[in-house]
């Protein structure tokens, strides 16, 4: 046996360790002075195994976590998803918060940092990481945003840590490998952003799928990548148990500096949708990984692998590359669009063959060091985690491909069988040696575990050998009950999850009656028809297609389910004899919680699977049941006619007289194939529109043709509201007059107790004052914005969603997502006015076009900008009750939305269009 160089430690003024070179191996110790003789004996030091062995068991929990994941499948809401993450934040990100500050101190030769801020950061992770996980599972997306800000804090402040110790720290050898964590740390930083932009569905369409693919992006490659790439430098030929390669500091500066910028130039080039810059930042993230690779290859040159964990830290490294390649090729020849959808069927290659093989790799040599006992218990634990190492990674590697390519589902079965055992393998031993350690006894050096011209002497026989020891088969025995336990645990839950969801349900106790086919579209987060009915017996066949710009499925609570389909894709459904209501949703995360969702419903017993609509103190019916979810993309009803947007100007005269009835009994089309009783002033929600100039005067009939006392009140006007405001009865009129004193647009109302349900369910309407010298526009449009509250209007389930504040969606001009079927029309650089009231109750509007910026913005009677000022302005905020108008003149033909940019109003109605053409 070869013995390797030695050098001897001094220690600075400072304190912190330096190299003696010249000196022999002699232990070196220096004392401030002696302790007295009668002081009471020092407290025992907590050793280090101490801390990663209950790190460490963390990282083992998520591991087996992921594995029940993979063996329960679609049981789960978003299984694929939650696959990734269970094993990527949980699993991986962990052990990378653990081991990056761990390799830190011991490359830098630093005092540990404090154990209790570590376990502060893990603590917080692992707190992010369950809330990201329940957030898009379960829902409310607030949740998950949560998560992931904590999750980019967290890491930030990790790196903070990293970067700290790396000033405390003399110059070294090894300090250019910190750089690649705190590079890493900023890549999860960037990615929990991206990853919580995504949870609230910010953006759809193709902006929702480049936000996607940045996201994978930066995460994998960045705070994966980076990471392992890093650590490599050290780990890889300690592992092989042979010298550094004395170009490694310069393979790694060299190296950092095209990966880092490189992957940044890429994921910006993701979220612009600029290709070829994103495949320029790609390349050069790529030779940044053959920098690395270079002192790599020099080590394995010197040393062949001979253990488990140089194995399956080499087989990574392989399939990185590939990786790397194939995500070359995809963003080369694909959208930025559609760089995410392309790179689904390559995720084993990232996840199992690169991720699983260098954490198991990693956990295989490094676990033994810091679970101590000494070096005849290091030498059981290395000798029980390789037990068998060469089939289990036989078995993974030869999954990866089975899961990554277009075989059979047979083989992709045995793919997920073999990458799965691999895994319950690792997971049994792993909890094995960690319920058998004892945190007593000498534990290797953190200096030891990462030095990289140790010979591997003292560290044992880890390639194997000492598995045929006495020990070692004593501690096996020892150890079985512990590991039939977890492997009976798993395969029972195996057992159970595929008697759940594909075990015979027997024979149908429906008889078949007749057959029909159902054309089921997926687009703008709704499936069309949201409720199917059809008589008992019924076999259905659902021919679903995919219309949306993003990837969705379908699947039904029977079991049946639809691939994964991209823009454009169809496929078909075959259910059995329909006997009760079914339920189907998206699987892709966050989108059932966003209200994707149908319902089948057995016609015969409809009446009694459904919710019964209050009736209210009227005791009246309505089409729109409380239970019913608002789809916007569907077709409106024929005969439907949208509220007439397009305003007329100010009539001469300057007294204007008119007629206004109550009317509480007319029912319209509130939202796409949704009729519900509104309460309204003339018949129509909102109600007529009232123009003039300053000075005006209006005198106003007001008639209750109604069932209910109704009253009504104008903003406009400055009168006592004892006399003209006061609630008459069905039958009774008023007179009501008043002397438009000030511009603006102004909102009236019905004035009668409770405001909130008369306002909600539609009495509202809008009146507009010119200001003095208002410049002429080629066209005017006016939008009262109004939430929609379905149900019996008065009915106790209506009134609490009123008091809550929380509608079923918000209108324009009465209907909500009206003006996407009927779009408002308009001309290239015609100058277009926008006036716009909040009409509430309880919400008002940040109404945005876009692609179209606002050159003059007017608000409760002032300007805040004009056509002839420098700047321009993107919203005309509104709080309930106020009113004001924006001008903009669209560049070029196109369709432009109009939208409340709080977007979930906009999602849930407070949308339309702008068609502009030529004339």
């Amino acid at each position: 046996m070869t013995n390797a160089p030695t050098a001897a430690i001094g220690l600075t003024r400072s304190g912190h360790e330096r190299e003696a070179p010249g000196m022999g191996p002699v232990d070196i110790r220096i004392e401030r002075g002696k302790p007295p003789l009668d002081a009471p004996p020092a407290p025992p030091r907590r050793p280090r195994a101490s801390w990663h062995l209950r790190a460490n068991a963390i990282v083992v929990g998520w591991l087996a976590l992921t594995v029940v994941v993979a063996l329960a499948g679609d049981v789960l809401p978003a299984p694929r998803w939650l696959l990734i993450h269970v094993f990527l934040l949980g699993a991986v990100s962990t052990a990378i918060l653990i081991w990056s500050e761990h390799f830190t101190v011991a490359l830098l030769r630093v005092r540990t940092p404090p154990q209790r801020g570590s376990l502060a950061r893990l603590g917080v992770l692992n707190a992010a990481t369950v809330a990201v996980l329940a957030g898009v599972s379960a829902g409310p997306w607030q949740v998950a945003a949560a998560g992931a800000a904590l999750v980019a804090g967290v890491v930030l402040w990790h790196a903070a840590v990293l970067v700290r110790l790396v000033r405390q720290a003399l110059p070294g050898r090894f300090g250019h490998v910190i750089g690649w964590y705190v590079s890493a740390a900023g890549a999860l930083a960037a990615g929990g952003v991206l990853g919580g932009l995504l949870a609230a569905h910010v953006w759809h369409g193709a902006v929702h799928e480049r936000l996607h693919a940045a996201h994978a992006e930066v995460n994998v490659f960045g705070w994966v990548g980076l990471t392992v790439l890093g650590t490599l430098f050290t780990l890889w030929p300690t592992v092989l148990r042979t010298r550094m390669s004395d170009a490694t500091r310069r393979a790694s500066r060299v190296g950092l500096r095209l990966a880092a910028p490189g992957l940044a130039v890429a994921v910006a080039g993701l979220l612009a949708d600029w290709r070829w810059v994103a495949l320029a930042g790609l390349a050069a993230y790529a030779a940044g990984g053959l920098a690395v690779l270079a002192p790599l290859a020099d080590a394995l040159r010197r040393k062949r692998p001979h253990t488990g964990a140089s194995w399956m830290l080499g087989a990574a490294i392989v399939w990185f590359e590939v990786a790397l390649i194939a995500d070359l090729v995809v963003v080369a020849t694909r959208p930025a669009a559609e760089v995410a959808a392309a790179l689904e069927p390559l995720l084993p290659l990232v996840l199992v063959g690169f991720v699983a093989q260098v954490l198991l790799g990693s956990l295989l040599h490094l676990l033994p060091a810091v679970l101590g006992g000494g070096p005849a218990r290091f030498k059981r634990n290395a000798a029980l985690l390789e037990r068998r190492w060469p089939v289990r990674l036989a078995a993974l590697n030869l999954g990866v491909p089975l899961l990554a390519l277009p075989v059979p589902r047979p083989m992709t079965l045995l793919g997920w069988a073999l990458v799965l055992g691999s895994g319950l393998a690792f997971v049994a031993l792993a909890v094995t040696a960690l319920t058998r350690a004892r945190p007593a006894g000498a534990v290797p050096t953190a200096a030891t575990t990462m030095k990289g011209d140790a010979d591997g002497s003292a560290n044992g026989s880890a390639d194997g050998s000492a598995d045929g020891s006495a020990d070692g088969r004593t501690s096996w025995r020892r150890s079985l009950p512990a590991v039939a336990g977890v492997a009976v645990g798993c395969l029972l839950t195996a057992a159970a999850v595929v008697v759940a969801t594909t075990g015979d349900p027997g024979p149908s106790a429906v008889t078949a009656t007749g057959s029909r086919t159902i054309e089921v579209t997926l687009s703008g987060m709704s499936i069309r028809p949201s409720v199917i009915e059809a008589p008992v017996g019924t076999v259905l066949t659902l021919r679903v297609t995919n219309t949306d710009a993003q990837r969705h499925d379908l699947r039904l609570a029977t079991g049946e389910r639809t691939p994964m389909l991209a823009s454009g894709q169809s496929a078909t459904l075959n259910l059995r004899p329909l006997g009760e209501p079914v339920d189907g949703w998206c699987t892709v995360a966050g989108h059932r919680a966003a209200g994707m969702t149908m319902r089948i419903v057995p016609t015969g017993i409809a009446a009694a699977s459904q919710p019964r609509p209050s009736s209210g103190h009227n005791g009246h019916g309505t089409n729109a049941a409380e239970s019913t979810r608002l789809d916007l993309a569907a077709p409106m009803s024929p005969g439907w006619k949208p509220y007439e947007a397009t305003l007329k100007p100010a009539p001469g005269g300057t007294e204007h007289h008119i007629e206004i009835r109550a009317d509480d009994t007319v029912v319209q089309e509130v939202a796409p194939g949704t009729r519900q009783r509104v309460w309204t002033f003339n018949g129509t929600l909102p109600g007529p529109v009232l123009r003039g100039k300053v000075g005006d005067v209006f005198v106003v009939t007001f008639v209750n043709a109604g069932t209910m006392g109704h009253g009504i009140d104008f903003h406009a006007g400055a009168t006592a509201p004892d006399g003209p405001m006061r609630t008459i009865q069905p039958g009774e009129r008023l007179t009501y007059r008043f002397r438009a004193e000030s511009a603006g647009a102004w909102l009236y109302h019905c004035s009668t107790m409770p405001m909130t349900q008369h306002i909600a369910n539609g009495m509202y309407g809008a009146v507009i004052i010119d200001p003095p010298k208002l410049p002429k526009a080629d066209r005017e449009y006016l939008l009262v914005q109004g939430e929609l509250y379905l149900g019996e209007p008065g009915g106790d389930a209506q009134v609490a969603k009123i008091r809550e504040g929380e509608p079923d969606g918000w209108m324009f001009n009465g209907t909500a997502a009206g003006y996407d079927h009927a779009p408002l029309r308009a001309e290239p650089g015609e100058r277009v006015r926008i006036w716009a009231v909040a009409a509430g109750p309880s919400s008002g509007t940040a109404l945005h076009v876009v692609g179209a910026p606002f050159d003059t913005v007017y608000k409760e009677g002032a300007y805040l900008l004009r056509a002839d000022d420098p700047g321009g302005a993107q919203v005309l905020d509104l709080a309930p009750a106020q009113g004001g108008f924006a001008e903009l003149v669209f560049p070029e033909a196109g369709t432009y939305p109009v939208v409340d940019h709080t977007m979930r109003r906009a999602e849930a109605g407070a949308h339309g269009q702008f068609q502009v053409s030529a004339p």
